[in-house]
């Protein structure tokens, strides 16, 4: 049995612990609609931000890095035990499954030990294999370094690629031509991570970010011309929608759309003349949904303006309008059809049905509809690299709690699977050991939310076990069963696992989403909470006995969590965590506050919205209580949650909690919201956290 002592102190973690840092009460008020509050740690938001030079604000974010590593420090050789074990669950000279994609076989490997994919190609006809992209070359030098999207041009000659050196998400393209290696002159910076090729190879479609962060044009640059005087092909005015591009899968469209969260607006292209007028699909009318995919000159298009779990009708290229748009499957209260792909002879759908993922396939030609049988029910599947129109084979992308990622190509003619790798794990794995199930959980309003649990077969369910509780619950980003080789590390050492499918992600359908959102955004919260209560009920834990954790959204979720019942969690772990809701989607200057307000509200303009929001948000309500010991992080050049987020947060937790439980703040200074980006350097991030939750269950010799 394991330790139930709630307490956590910085003398349980350091022999001699120093002080923590305080940070300066200078109150500055603010007012919104006749309410006037004070923020006491406003000044830990520089005011050059995005650039960070505020020299006192960095002093003082290293002062809290140095407190993380004082108390941390004693631990460093469990961190570095579980490091290496998460290291050596990992094939150091991976490398994935090539797919086909015109004349070459694409596909990419890990060389050993390398931090950085390299991507290749090899000629079906035969030849040598050539390196395409070398990130590991790429990021020489760089202290951050993300490739965000590369593709090549329909005749495979020129490939671009994208790249955000500094974790801000500002991406520079650059281009190089395969034939001769020549990486070209032509540069894009201030772009988005996405773009896609027109159909001559020497003209590409890329999106322009403006200084608030939002990819607000689609403009066209022609190799060899200046960027800052490409043509714009789409301008969008309202700063609540982005804008984004793609390519439909026979490759003859090109599609520009417009959206936020829960709207959008798609205009077509004719790949081989991007210079034609766009052509409108739908208008944007709010709350209203749609995407879509074409094949021989018929428009597949999924979405929500009969039923929030989405249909798919079809309509011509020629004439896409909502006028001409002819059911072809109709809605359904249980399947939720979350994307469509159409290639030559088959649409391929993406579903939920009743919280279970599946693949459908509907022929063009008679209808006929199959359903890929999968090797078990409560599973994560989703296309793979089907980077072709015409498509005998479908790859999927598949794994389970228990099940490591494994990559299938389903034979569409046979209707059989032909598993074409199983995700290996040097250090050895035995599925057998470990078991998962489905429960469900009632939360206080009646309704049963999912909670996915697993465990080694031989960790018992009587409450003596330690128990990791995740959660994220926004966007409508649900939580598919999903394989982690990091997590191996905690379950083998007693832990139960489990994830709360709360509302706010589309875990049990669209409704699911919007029954976490808006004014119905505390249920999130609630659930999460509701969950911890049945899992400690039912014996998975003991009250006291829960580790949480939650990032981003789900880092706004572990602080409602722990001021609304502090006193069942033994510790929890907030990653880049949204905890200043109101200040930050009051601030309209902030690169994302417009596309937040139909998630969240609009509290500049609905006074509603902000007593709403100001009831929950967890900076705004942190008060005089005792909370569990705390795991932060942020990063310094995080454009989605500001780094001063977590920062005041921490700074107001130290001035208010009651208890002497230790509290962390661990700021990466040169990472943004995904932390860092080489593949070992993230998994120690995820042994610093789980050596944080031992050491508070007692476990820190282990």
């Amino acid at each position: 049995m394991t330790d139930r002592s709630r307490t956590l102190t910085p003398a349980d973690l350091a022999p001699d612990p120093p002080a923590p840092p305080v940070a300066e009460k200078r109150p500055v008020t603010h007012e919104r609609h006749g309410i006037s509050w004070t923020d006491d740690y406003d000044w830990l938001r520089d005011k050059g931000y995005p650039e960070v030079t505020d020299e006192e604000v960095l002093s003082h974010l290293r002062a809290e890095n140095a407190y993380f590593d004082a108390l941390m420090g004693p631990y460093s050789k469990l961190i570095d035990t579980l490091f290496e074990e998460m290291k050596a669950r990992i094939k150091e000279d991976d490398e994935g499954v090539p797919y086909r994609d015109g004349d070459y076989l694409y596909g990419w490997r890990f060389a050993k030990g390398a931090q950085y994919r390299t991507w290749y190609r090899k000629p079906l006809a035969g030849g040598e294999e050539h390196v395409i992209l070398d990130e590991t070359a790429l990021a020489d030098g760089l202290p951050y370094f993300q490739l965000a999207a590369w593709e090549v041009t329909d005749d495979g000659r020129m490939l671009a690629y994208s790249v955000d050196i500094d974790g801000s998400e500002r991406f520079r393209i650059r281009f190089k031509d395969l034939e001769t290696g020549e990486v070209l002159p032509d540069e894009i910076t201030q772009a988005a991570g996405g773009f896609t090729w027109a159909s001559d190879g020497r003209s590409l479609v890329w999106l322009e970010q403006n200084e608030q962060h939002r990819p607000f044009r689609a403009r066209l640059h022609r190799l060899g011309g200046d960027p800052s005087e490409s043509p714009v092909l789409y301008e969008e005015k309202d700063p609540g929608f982005f804008v984004s591009a793609g390519r439909t899968q026979s490759r003859d469209w090109i599609v520009i759309n417009a959206g936020d969260h829960v709207t959008s607006e798609l205009r077509l292209l004719p790949a081989a003349d991007p210079h034609a007028e766009p052509r409108l699909v739908a208008k944007r009318e709010p709350g209203k949904e749609y995407d879509l995919d074409e094949a021989h000159g018929t428009l597949y298009i999924r979405t929500n303006d009969a039923h929030r779990n989405f249909r798919v009708v079809t309509a011509t290229v020629n004439e896409p309008g909502p006028e001409n748009w002819k059911e072809l499957i109709a809605p359904s209260d249980d399947n939720y059809i979350r994307g469509l792909a159409a290639f030559r002879d088959h649409l391929v759908l993406q579903e939920r049905l009743e919280g279970l993922d599946r693949i459908r396939l509907r022929s063009h030609d008679e209808g006929e509809e199959t359903i890929v049988e999968l090797p078990e029910k409560a599973c994560s599947v989703g296309l793979g690299a089907n980077a072709e129109f015409h498509a005998p084979k479908l790859r999927l992308i598949y794994q389970s709690m228990v099940t490591p990622g494994t990559v299938f190509d389903y034979e569409i003619a046979t209707r059989t699977l032909e598993t074409k790798k199983v995700q290996e794990i040097p250090s050895g794995y035995d599925s057998s050991q470990y078991t998962t199930e489905r429960l469900m959980a009632p939360a206080r309003d009646g309704v049963k939310v999912p909670v996915t649990v697993v465990r080694r077969r031989d960790t018992p369910v009587d409450g003596t076990a330690p128990c990791h509780l995740y959660g994220y619950g926004a966007y409508g980003i649900g939580q598919s069963p999903y394989f982690s080789t990091a997590r191996l590390g905690i379950l083998d050492r007693g832990f139960i696992f489990a994830i709360a499918h709360v509302r706010g992600g589309d875990d049990l359908g669209y409704g699911w989403y919007e029954d976490g959102k808006l004014e119905k955004r505390t249920n999130t919260f609630h659930d999460f909470v509701d969950c911890t209560r049945f899992l400690i009920e039912k014996g998975y834990a003991a009250e006291g006995g829960v580790a949480a954790s939650g990032g981003s959204a789900g880092g706004e979720l572990m602080g409602a969590v722990i001021n609304e019942a502090p006193e069942l969690y033994r510790a929890v772990a907030a990653h880049v965590p949204f905890v200043d809701v109101l200040h930050t989607i009051l601030d309209e200057s902030l690169p994302l506050t417009p596309l937040e307000w139909p998630e969240w509200g609009n509290p500049v303009k609905d006074e509603a919205a902000f007593e709403l929001i100001r009831s929950y948000c967890p900076y705004q309500n942190t008060r005089a209580q005792g909370y569990p010991p705390l795991l932060v992080t942020a990063g310094l050049s995080d454009p989605r949650v500001t780094y001063w987020e977590p920062a005041k947060w921490v700074a107001k937790l130290r001035e208010l909690k009651t208890d002497e439980n230790v509290l962390l703040l661990k700021t990466n200074m040169e990472a943004g919201h995904g932390g860092k980006s080489g593949r070992w350097e993230r998994l120690r991030e995820q042994a610093e956290e789980q050596a944080f939750f031992l050491v508070a269950f007692g476990l820190g010799g282990n």
